[in-house]
């Protein structure tokens, strides 16, 4: 029985996005502008067939594969936003099941923090490698989603929305995290994008 835990469908990704995961990638690297679609399954085995589904169905590239025992995630992503679309349902019709029946998505933590003191940007700066870093000064917005996958939703719909920095989209494992910096203007608009994207997936009322 294989559960369909995530499935998030991205028109165009946007630049800061689509750098971060190319950053992280082992297949076929991602441009801003790309559609995408990014699965997270369990058990984590089944990915493999999944991927070798969803390949075969379209013209797409794989960006990414991760096989982890409990879950296995894949992101998909072609300039075609036909394409992506295509191997995406060729992955559905194989589980039988629809893009409505993944699992819901759960806020587990989602808070803004003002002001961020320069120790505490240091050490935000040397845990996060992959993205761009935090300043002294700046305002802090940190999200936490279980599954992990609707974290690269949120971070896409908080980056088209406001004129942020992205610091981390951590979207594997058991929880998703994302953190973002700027002044606190652009982040109070990024944070009520991305927890108004993660509503429309899940019919929550999120507050920040």
């Amino acid at each position: 029985m294989i559960k369909l835990r995530t499935y998030i469908f991205i028109n165009s990704l946007q630049p800061q996005i689509a750098s971060y995961m190319g950053t992280a990638s082992q297949g076929f690297l991602p441009v801003p502008g790309d559609a995408c679609v990014w699965m997270e399954v369990a058990p984590g085995m089944a990915v493999h067939r999944l991927t070798d589904i969803a390949l075969k169905g379209s013209n797409v590239h794989l960006g990414q594969q991760i096989v982890e025992r409990s879950y296995g995630s894949m992101f998909l992503h072609h300039r075609d936003q036909s394409d992506v679309l295509e191997s995406g349902q060729k992955v559905l019709n194989y589980l039988q099941t629809e893009e409505s029946s993944r699992q819901k998505c759960h806020i587990m933590w989602n808070e803004i923090i003002r002001a961020i003191t320069p120790d505490h940007a240091v050490l935000i700066n040397r845990d996060n490698r992959r993205g761009s870093m935090i300043l002294p000064g700046q305002s802090m917005y940190i999200l936490e989603t279980e599954p992990a996958g609707y974290i690269v939703y949120a971070a896409n719909e908080a980056e088209k929305a406001s004129n942020i920095t992205l610091i981390e989209a951590r979207a594997v494992g058991a929880y998703g995290r994302l953190i973002m910096a700027g002044r606190e203007a652009d982040i109070n608009v990024a944070a009520e994008a991305a927890t108004k994207a993660i509503q429309s997936l899940t019919g929550q009322d999120v507050r920040v």
